[in-house]
């Protein structure tokens, strides 16, 4: 025991020491890395496994992204109009970790009428709410993704790789777990598509439930309180843009 402690320690003062040098190089290379804390940068060095140089490509994108894709520091509600109103995705408490929980609805997703920049804005909107209810103890969220409804015009792999870039390139080790429920087998070709796009480390993190224990699976990790009803849970879906838990 005192050897895996020692050997913990040791890991920590390692990534400690990799964060000073990380900070240093990105604090120099764009001033707007100050206004970050340690937490942040240790996600992005984390998610290039402590490599200074990938993580300093890593950060410095993300920061030039943000600055041209979100300039106003937060994506509103007058930013997503068409997304809101077809009631996508919504916030349901927590999960037994204690990683904010949201319930992403893509079977009301066509590409028929949908601007992918719109979508793209809905996910960062999205992604912002979670992580605003995250903290110190626990940065990552979790996700169920509802393919209830899902059919040929919710096929839309544009969307689909821009989001997934979205969330592994500008939002790393952020999410924590995700939930596929009521998948219908006409999905599995896009699937094939998207799935060698999927990092590994996010691969490990994508559960598919089948239709008969969604909720016996959901309440291994979710409590009965924050189980979204439609799941057999005791919390009504509320809309994300109505959730008042997260003041701009």
């Amino acid at each position: 025991m005192g050897e895996v402690a020692e050997s913990i320690r040791g890991d920590e003062s390692e990534e400690q020491r990799k964060l000073a040098l990380f900070r240093a190089r990105v604090d120099k290379e764009d001033p707007d890395a100050k206004e970050h804390d340690d937490l942040m940068l240790r996600r992005f060095l984390r998610a290039r496994d402590l490599n200074i140089e990938k993580s300093t490509a890593m950060f410095l994108k993300y920061l030039k992204w943000r600055r041209e894709f979100v300039p106003r520091g937060f994506i509103s509600e007058s930013e997503i109009p068409n997304e809101i109103r077809k009631e996508k995705v919504f916030v349901q408490g927590f999960d037994k970790k204690g990683r904010p929980l949201a319930v992403i609805m893509v079977g009301k997703h066509t590409s028929d009428d949908r601007d992918l920049e719109e979508t793209k804005r809905l996910a960062v909107y999205a992604m912002d709410k979670l992580c605003a209810r995250t903290g110190a103890q626990q940065e990552k969220f979790a996700l169920i993704g509802d393919f209830q409804g899902w059919g040929y015009a919710s096929s839309d792999i544009r969307a689909y790789l821009a989001v997934l870039e979205i969330l592994q390139d500008y939002y790393p080790e952020r999410l924590g777990k995700v939930f596929m429920v009521h998948v219908p087998y006409l999905f599995w070709t896009a699937w094939k598509i998207v799935y060698p796009f999927i990092d590994d480390n996010t691969k490990k993190k994508i559960t598919f439930v089948e239709n008969k224990h969604i909720r016996e699976t959901l309440l291994e990790d979710i409590d009965e309180h924050h189980l979204p009803d439609v799941y057999g849970g005791k919390q009504p879906l509320l809309p994300i843009d109505r959730d008042a838990s997260v003041k701009k």
